[in-house]
């Protein structure tokens, strides 16, 4: 869940700051922690560790850029889980195309996680007004399928190479986006105010990518990134909760799914 509270720092602060800014701040306070993290976790670099943490990275770049956009237009209920839904399709695919063969008991808590990060991808009722907007679903389903893209090349590198992947994945998408920044003329100063919660955000980020890749290196990439995907049901309780947005019952059911899921899953 440490995913979907760094979603939900992230996007309280491009609410206050430009997008680009927001990345590559955060960002760069996840490239301070898995720094400070490589002398005391196990793993070894390599030309190929931080060869895939890079192209994690650009894929990572452009999901982040995009997500951060969808939260700062639109209700954070309904684009976190969104963007979950197309993360967790591409390594499940791909994970399935490439051998992995989970028990019964998992692949039911698959199918039931999939079904959470639908019913609490679903618009609360909002007394009649217009639906979400197409911008900001948009900008999600595509940022997921960029996060995807993020775990499956992670899941490539070495398994004995520890955290240097995110290394590489930090470098390249802060260079990457550093570059798109100038390019466009935009600013990376951050406004007044916000700086604590973007560096919040991406080291919870970093500290949850860490995690993430223990695991990916350990266990199928099918069932890891089902439980990854469940990180939604944290932004929805802060959104419910420091924002006021609603939850409908349909995505209180879901959330209630999501962790059904995550127990089917961890008894597999």
């Amino acid at each position: 869940m440490i995913f979907g509270t760094a979603d939900f720092f992230g996007g309280l602060a491009t609410r206050r700051s430009k997008v680009l800014a927001v990345v590559v701040l955060s960002q760069l306070g996840g490239l301070l922690l898995v720094a400070a993290l490589l002398p005391v976790l196990p793993g070894h670099p390599s030309t190929a560790a931080l060869a895939w943490g890079m192209a994690s990275g650009v894929a990572g770049a452009f999901g982040i850029v995009l997500f951060y956009r969808g939260l700062a237009t639109g209700m954070m209920s309904v684009i976190a889980p969104t963007t979950a839904t197309t993360a967790m399709a591409v390594p499940v695919v791909f994970g399935l195309l490439t051998g992995d063969r989970p028990s019964p008991l998992a692949l039911v808590g698959v199918v039931l996680g999939l079904f959470a990060v639908l019913l609490v991808s679903r618009e609360p009722d909002n007394g009649g007004a217009s639906g979400p907007k197409a911008g900001p679903i948009l900008a999600a389903l595509v940022s997921g399928a960029g996060f995807g893209g993020f775990f499956v090349l992670l899941k490539l590198a070495p398994a004995d190479s520890g955290t240097w992947p995110l290394l590489g994945a930090r470098i390249a998408s802060i260079a990457l986006v550093a570059l798109l920044a100038l390019v466009t003329r935009r600013s990376l100063r951050p406004v007044p105010g916000s700086l604590t919660v973007t560096i919040a955000a991406g080291v919870l980020d970093m500290a949850a990518n860490v995690l993430y890749l223990f695991a990916a290196q350990r266990g199928m990439l099918t069932l890891v990134a089902v439980l990854v995907s469940l990180y939604p049901a944290s932004t929805l309780l802060l959104a419910r909760y420091v924002l006021g947005e609603r939850l409908s019952p349909v995505q209180i059911t879901g959330v209630g799914f999501a962790l059904g899921a995550i127990a089917l899953i961890a008894a597999a």
